[in-house]
């Protein structure tokens, strides 16, 4: 079997195309961005905030935690969402190496 377009890249460089795939749509920035207000939450208050419907938002938080970007608990008959600290930690060393080298960059 021959490799796969994502073998000829580090698994850093395919981290973090995932986790910017996760977070390249609105639906999924508004619950990283509910989900930091609120500290936690369960899926119900997240259907009540966001103006789509269960199955979408089901969608949308299964792909942040595909990504790492959130983590889920089963309490009793819900499932309590929270942000997954250390994926954004993989994110801001990222764009921290960016901005650094952007900076002390001198550009065309």
């Amino acid at each position: 079997m021959g490799a796969t377009k994502t073998d000829h890249f580090t698994d850093r460089q395919n981290q973090i195309a995932i986790i910017a795939k996760a977070l390249g749509h609105p639906a999924r920035i508004a619950i990283i961005d509910y989900l930091l207000k609120v500290n936690s939450c369960i899926c119900g208050d997240i259907v009540n905030e966001l103006p789509l419907a269960q199955p979408t938002i089901s969608q949308h938080l299964k792909e942040l935690k595909n990504a790492g970007l959130i983590k889920g608990s089963i309490e009793g008959n819900s499932i309590c969402y929270c942000i997954d600290e250390k994926t954004f930690d993989i994110l801001k060393d990222y764009f921290s190496k960016i901005i650094t080298t952007v900076t002390n960059q001198k550009c065309c």
